[in-house]
């Protein structure tokens, strides 16, 4: 058997002729002596004369771990970071955070409408960035509602804008109250949003004054629409059908969409709901001076006609408009404050007096329940409150009683009556079905 000293003599001999071949012998050499015993434990080998041979190996690449070996490098996959606005953000330091620079920011201005897109933008609200490995902007969505999604993509010639539109899954609810004090606050206790119990109003405006009709007794059913997005309500929809009980008498309405696309609400029979005139030009108030020719008046103490009705009210509460029409006079005086008078068809006029703020201007066109002022006590007034009249042919007119004698809203008729009464009948008696259902459950947790 060779010595230690003469293999590896021979091993780097045969190095000098092929490296590689003298690397692999070398190897095997060393683990056969090893495994014989001949290279022994650390005190042996500190007894024996040390010999060093120097091996230069050619070096092998070892290729990363998913990269191909065909020498084309891979392409990262994007990466999405997520910023949330905060207040006082501009989007220069948004797209700081983002890891972006100006030149991104400005490629999204440049695209049409892209400067009003991302102006629209609030605190608390999100924007995600796709960014490639090499810090280019490649995509940026912006949630603007839970139902609509503006985006920016990259392509060869520039970023284009997009919306992304999702249809919500639509459910119906059905609530039941019987009012104690207000059809608000029994809104409110039933369970429904604010705009859903002022929608409910609205719908019975014509009929029902909310001021002074209502009475403690009182009941409503309504069924109306929540709208859902994986899941999870973000909202309440149009009202179905619902139904008001004032002192016994019973109102139902129903809504209908016709065949120009209009959707508004009818009683049974087909009749509109909506009145020529609201009832009232406000929601939830109190009447605090009824129509009265011989009133005291409460500052100049002296006894003068009241010709139209003060509705007690807290400074800011919308005022809206009666009926359609243009506006005739918007100003101020010192009598009567802030005031709106309304010229209506046929020689109908409204005034709306002692306003906080006047939110239209002489010659605007109005619709019957837009909001054109504010509640406040402008003028010669005690308090905040709304003084409403209601002149036909230049002469003032009690609006409660003068509503029932002017002309009423359009009816359906013929195939458009027929199309309508065909649903009512489910819904009629759904309401009767939900409402049933109501009455014993609360009779059986009463009893309970």
């Amino acid at each position: 058997m060779l010595s230690i000293v003469s293999l590896l003599t021979r091993i780097a001999q045969w190095y000098r002729r092929d490296p590689h071949r003298a690397a692999v012998i070398g190897l095997f050499a060393g683990s056969t002596l090893i495994t014989c015993g001949l290279v022994g434990s650390k005190p042996v080998e500190a007894r024996r004369m040390a010999a060093t041979v120097e091996i230069a190996l050619n070096p092998v690449t070892v290729p990363e771990q998913g990269v191909p070996t065909s020498g084309k490098t891979r392409s990262d996959p994007p990466i999405t970071r997520t910023v949330t606005i905060r207040r006082g953000d501009n989007m220069s330091l948004v797209f700081s955070r983002a890891g972006l620079s100006g030149s991104d920011l400005q490629e999204l201005l440049d695209v049409r409408d892209g400067t009003f897109a991302l102006r629209d933008v609030f605190p608390g609200q999100t924007l995600e960035f796709t960014v490639s490995r090499d810090q280019k902007l490649s995509e940026l969505r912006f949630a603007r509602s839970p139902l609509e999604t503006t985006v920016f993509r990259r392509t060869q010639s520039g970023f284009t804008m997009a919306s992304e539109v999702r249809a919500p899954e639509v459910r119906r609810a059905f609530r039941h109250a019987v009012l104690q004090s207000s059809l608000f606050e029994a809104g409110l206790a039933a369970g429904m949003s604010h705009a859903t119990i002022l929608e409910l109003a609205t719908v019975f405006g014509g009929v029902v004054d909310f001021a002074l009709d209502p009475r403690k007794g009182d009941t409503f059913s309504v069924l109306y629409e929540e709208r859902y997005i994986d899941g999870e309500k973000i909202g309440e929809g149009d009202i179905v059908a619902a139904e008001y009980v004032n002192s016994g008498r019973r109102y139902s309405a129903y809504r209908f969409v016709d065949s120009s696309g209009r959707a508004g609400y009818f009683s049974a029979d087909g009749e509109s709901m909506r009145k020529a005139f609201l009832r009232a030009p406000l929601d939830f108030t109190r009447v605090t001076s009824n129509f009265n020719m011989r009133r005291m008046h409460p500052i100049a103490r002296v006894v003068r006609p009241h010709r139209g009705v003060d509705y007690g009210a807290p400074t800011g509460t919308p005022v809206y408009a009666s009926g359609d029409g243009r506006v005739l006079e918007s100003g101020y005086s010192r009598g009567n404050g802030n005031f709106v008078y309304i010229k209506h068809d046929g020689s109908i006029v409204t005034r709306y007096l002692h306003l906080h703020k006047r939110l239209v201007r002489k010659g605007d066109r109005v619709d019957q329940g837009q909001t054109i002022g504010t509640v406040g006590a402008t003028g010669l007034a005690t308090g905040p409150h709304l003084h409403y009249e209601f002149l036909v042919d230049g002469t003032q007119r009690n609006p409660r009683s003068i509503l029932d004698r002017l002309p009423r809203a359009r009816s359906l008729s013929g195939g458009e009556l027929a199309a309508f009464k065909s649903g009512t009948g489910t819904l009629d008696t759904q309401l009767a079905q939900f409402t049933k259902a109501w009455e014993v459950a609360v009779a059986s947790s009463d009893d309970g």
